[in-house]
């Protein structure tokens, strides 16, 4: 036997914690649970980041800013390496939710599907697949459509609501949401800006012809009134 041999299978089956059994054994009395306090009674239990009362961490940190952490789109995503090693599209057929449900790529349909586009060490796809997915990636289109594959992308719920054609290859909302509104209305205060400084600029610039202001228009009648 070598010693490679028994430290391999070291630490494998791990010793129970024997408690209250004696001072001998460096756990009796209180159990390694100490005196009196919270810790010694049953039932007790803490939050991990519980630091005996001062002021927690997370707490102490200075929050600033805003995140879209929580309107985020988490998608099921099943890659074309997978789907064509699966038994039931090695030779090719039908790609949606329901499929890939029944051959255990996804879990569930409460999220919306996103093909991508790894194909593993293989050059180019070897199946012709009908993909039906909320999202595909541009990757996995030009494989799938290589391959004589047809592709039908529905867009997400976010870009139902926006107004996003997903199947076409301008992707800009037409429905106007309140953020958007907000920037469109911006960009033509700007262009309205640009146009009146523009024209304040041609109206100052030497050589145009000045206005008649109130001060000529009294010489005007002064002027009238000596010749009369």
């Amino acid at each position: 036997m070598m010693i490679h041999e028994i430290t391999a299978l070291a630490g494998k089956e791990k010793a129970r914690k024997r408690i209250g059994r004696g001072r001998g054994s460096g756990r009796g009395k209180t159990s390694g649970r100490g005196h009196k306090g919270a810790g010694s009674r049953a039932g007790n239990s803490r939050k991990g980041a519980f630091e005996g009362g001062q002021m927690p961490y997370f707490r102490r940190l200075p929050k600033r800013g805003f995140t879209n952490a929580k309107f985020m789109t988490q998608f099921w995503i099943a890659n074309l390496r997978d789907i064509v090693a699966h038994p039931d599209f090695a030779k090719g057929g039908e790609v949606n939710a329901g499929t890939l449900i029944q051959a255990g790529l996804i879990r569930d349909a409460k999220r919306p599907l996103k093909i991508l586009g790894d194909i593993g060490e293989a050059q180019k796809l070897g199946v012709k697949l009908d993909i039906t997915a909320e999202r595909v990636t541009a990757s996995a289109r030009r494989h799938i459509e290589a391959a004589g594959g047809s592709i039908k992308e529905m867009g997400t719920r976010r870009d139902r609501v926006r107004g996003v054609n997903r199947a076409s290859e301008d992707h800009t909302p037409t429905n106007l949401t309140k953020k958007l509104k907000r920037v469109r209305k911006g960009e033509k205060r700007r262009e309205e800006f640009a146009a009146k400084a523009q024209t304040i600029a041609g109206k100052n610039r030497p050589g145009a012809e000045p206005k008649a202001g109130k001060s000529d228009k009294g010489k005007g009648k002064k002027q009238k009134k000596k010749d009369s």
